[in-house]
């Protein structure tokens, strides 16, 4: 690893598992000092103990606890460089038996908390220094999907609809946010193998009467770098938004989808 997150201080929703895990590993292996935050607070100290970095117990749907969160990393390091926006859920739900409590629950966690969490974190970025050797205040990155503009998600239109929300927000900051030097890019990642994928496709197997496997080979063997995505793939990507090398982007939804959507 190298150590071009050295002097990076940044905070990890989502982090106790699947892609944040990962990229709390990269990162850290690079020399970001973390604050690690889950609703899974046990995971997120396990991991956290492993590599030497701070946690927290956080839901992001709750406005006290991302308050908490936050302040957490001022207290510990008097400012916040980057945002790994990630936390989400995913989950099978046919079109016409998607009820309103499934639909609020998706966007809830998926839509409304990263914009709060976004939000609460500009507010003070947009009053600290520069980030040292950059011309840059903050980075705040989300996680979306290629499912947020990627046609035929018949049985996950609210997960697909609160990722184009997270694209919508992150292009919407990137212009709001750019007079005070604090960027904002999305990652749209493709079939990735975390246990979020391995849910999805033990509902969607269900579905359709598969066996368990079924969804999520149909699903990669299209991919034309001829693979399954891992959470490791998705991370090196992270790894260069939060770097003082992509200074000069914003407002950028990046696929990292082994080529499974080609533009959007």
């Amino acid at each position: 690893m190298t150590d071009r997150l050295d002097g990076i201080h940044a905070l990890i929703t989502g982090a106790a598992s699947g892609i944040g895990a990962a990229c709390a590993r990269r990162m850290a292996g690079e020399g970001a000092q973390l604050l690690l935050a889950d609703v899974n607070g046990d995971g997120a100290k396990q991991l956290g103990g492993e590599l030497k970095q701070a946690s927290i117990q956080a839901d992001v749907t709750r406005a006290g606890d991302i308050k908490r969160m936050v302040d957490a990393a001022y207290e510990r390091w008097g400012r916040l460089d980057v945002l790994l926006n990630n936390a989400g859920i995913a989950e099978i739900r046919p079109l016409f038996e998607l009820s309103e409590d499934d639909w609020d629950r998706m966007l809830a966690v998926n839509l409304r908390a990263v914009f709060f969490v976004l939000q609460a974190a500009a507010k003070r970025m947009r009053e600290q220094t520069p980030i040292a050797g950059s011309e840059l205040r903050g980075k705040l990155i989300q996680t979306a999907s290629i499912a947020s503009y990627r046609g035929g998600l018949a049985n996950m239109p609210h997960y697909a609809a609160s990722k184009a929300g997270v694209v919508s927000v992150t292009r919407t900051a990137a212009q709001v946010l750019a007079p005070y030097r604090i960027t904002s890019n999305c990652i749209c990642p493709g079939a990735v193998d975390t246990p979020m994928w391995r849910k999805i496709d033990a509902e969607w197997t269900k579905l359709e009467g598969w066996q368990v496997g079924e969804a999520w080979k149909r699903r990669t063997s299209v991919i034309p770098l001829g693979r399954p995505e891992t959470a490791e793939d998705v991370a090196g990507v992270v790894s260069f938004l939060a770097s003082r090398d992509s200074d000069y982007m914003t407002g950028q939804a990046v696929n990292v989808d082994g080529g499974l959507v080609m533009g959007n």
